[in-house]
Formats: C-alpha cells, structure tokens, sequence
C-alpha cells in the first residue's frame, strides 16, 4: 500500500499522514519487505515494525514513486516522531531523535521522471549500549512545488513510513489491549457517535483500527458496520478513545452494538447494549452484553476446567475403591490391632 501526497497538501507537526489517493498527481512512499516473522502482521506490511537486541542491524528497501507528469526531486530522509494524546506525531521538519541517529539511507534524494520510481534502502543499526524500550521515527519522501511568478508560497508535501522499533534482550514484549467503556452520543445536528474507551494494556504501542455493527434494533433492524475514525495510536500503558458515527436518519434504538477492533494481529470484540439519546446530548453508558477474550484467556480457563474435571473424576475412583487417591498418603493401623 502506497502513503500518497497530492499537490498542494502540505504537511506540519502533529498531522497525520495523507490518506492514499488515486495514482494521477501524486508521490508515494511504499515498504517493500517485512520481517519473516511478521508477513501476516498487517502494521508490519506498511510500517518498519520491529524488536531488536542492542548491537543488530536491518535494512528495509523502500519504494518511491511520482505519479505526475513533470520530473521531481524527492529528498529522503529520517525524521522523529513520539506518541502524544493518543496519536502519532511527526516531528516538524527533520527533527531529530535517538531513533534518526541510527538510520542511515543510500540515497539523500532521487530525480524521478513523469510515472517513474526507484529503491531507496534504509539501514537501521541499534549501538550495543542502547537501552531498552520503543523508539519511533519516520522515513520521509519529500518534494516541494515548483515555484510560480508573482511570489506564490512553495508548498513542501511529505509522505512516510512510520518506524516502531523495540529494543531490548531476549523476546519481544506481547501487544495486547483491552476496550473499556463505550458511551453513544449525537451532535447538536443531529449525528449519532459511539465513543469506546481503550487501554493499552501490551508492552508495545498500537494502531487501532475496527468497526461497530449495530443489530436487534427497532423492528429488529441492523445497519453498519461503521469503520472507527483512524488515527489512534497508543503508547504502552496508555488510554484512549475511538470513535464510530452514524447516519443522521439511524433511529435511537435500543440497538445491540458489536465493537471490533484490531491492531495488527490483536483482536479484540465486546457486544453493548446502547440507546442514542436526542440531539445535542451525550446517551448513558452502554451496558456490556459479552465480550472475546484473548487467546491466552481461553487456554487458561480451558487448562483449569480439566483440572478440575481429573481431580473430581480421580476423587470419584477413590471412592468406588475405598483407597485414597494416588499421591496421597495412606492411613496406618498400629500393629496388634
């Protein structure tokens, strides 16, 4: 997947990356190689994702394209980046931080005539003293417009692939979260939301993406899924909220609401019971019907449930048999008796 920037939009600190456009006008930045380990990882197919020991080095090829009609100097170049108020932020301009010291690229800029593209190759090389925890940068291809009489302002458009990189020894801290409470709303015009809380409760940080689907309604109506708004991104530890919106027509309900979210790998679900309340107002909190737990859950209630079915089967042998059960001590008759 391409990240695509189109004539005229600008990027600055804070923003978030230029949604992918069509292929007419356009420069783009695209990762070409994952990990082994995470091809199934769909945040590690666009994003450099990735947990290294001190001391390692990768290398990540990246494809630049320009998708207009004149030839274009792109820069390339590594950028900071840090997560603030639920969200990835770019440093502004070629802000730099621990993580950029370490990325080196083979090429500072590239000319790219009308429809053509070429491979940039990034090496990451982790000192041996670096300490643990994730970094985050940015991978920039950048080009500014080309300048025009009368003074016009030049114009610098960007786009990038986003770097999480974990350091630390041995195993790669799990990336897990939880959804918390989801509370429905509708805008003094009268567009109905969902908000839904989420906790990072994984070691690494989180791009949450998902949907909510909505069924049970009146006359036993459904109507969705709704894609949640993008752009959240979690730091280990940290909170945040996503949010769905509806059509302005969809009736207050009471309505089933099934939450599904993901980053990468991670799934997360729960079913809420919601009611949206009139316009310009904030509804009550919906009351959670039944949630997916985790895989690791699953397998510890499973592991406990047999162990409890094996102690009650063996206590039932020991009972038709009149001997304790295996392992456990015997009572002994003192001799003459």
């Amino acid at each position: 997947m391409f990240c695509l920037a189109g004539p005229g939009l600008s990027t600055r600190a804070g923003a978030a990356e230029p949604d992918a456009g069509s292929d007419d006008g356009t420069i783009g930045i695209r990762l070409l190689e994952a990990p082994t380990e995470r091809r199934t990882d769909p945040r590690a197919l666009r994003y450099i994702v990735d947990h290294l020991p001190p001391g390692t080095t990768i290398k990540r090829q990246l494809l630049i394209v320009n998708r207009t009609d004149q030839t274009r100097r792109v820069d390339v170049y590594p950028a900071a980046a840090t997560l603030e108020d639920a969200a990835f932020r770019f440093g502004e301009g070629r802000a730099e931080n621990e993580l950029t010291s370490w990325v080196t690229l083979d090429e500072r800029f590239v000319e790219l005539r009308p429809w053509g593209e070429t491979r940039v190759l990034a090496t990451i090389t982790v000192p041996p003293a670096a300490s643990r925890g994730e970094r985050y940068g940015v991978v920039w291809a950048s080009t500014a417009s080309v300048p025009r009489a009368g003074g016009e302002i030049t114009q610098v458009n960007r786009v990038g692939v986003r770097m999480y990189l974990d350091i630390g020894p041995g195993g790669e801290p799990a990336s897990d979260f939880s959804i918390g409470e989801v509370r429905p709303a509708r805008s003094p015009e009268g567009e109905p939301s969902m908000t839904v809380q989420v906790t990072n409760t994984g070691g690494r940080a989180i791009d949450l993406t998902g949907a909510v689907l909505l069924s049970d309604g009146p006359a036993g109506s459904r109507a969705g899924p709704f894609p949640v708004g993008q752009g959240v991104t979690l730091a280990p530890g940290a909170s945040g909220q996503v949010i769905a919106r509806f059509p302005t027509t969809l009736p207050n309900g009471p309505w089933k609401a099934e939450v599904n979210l993901e980053s990468g790998l991670v799934k997360r679900s729960i079913t809420a019971q919601v009611t949206f309340p009139d316009a310009g107002q904030v509804g009550k909190r919906g009351s959670v019907v039944s949630r997916i737990f985790s895989g690791w859950t699953v397998a510890a209630a499973v592991v406990g449930l047999l162990l409890v079915v094996g102690l009650a089967m063996l206590a039932r042998r020991s009972d038709r048999s009149g001997r304790p059960p295996t392992g456990l001590p015997r009572e002994r008759t003192p001799a003459g008796r």
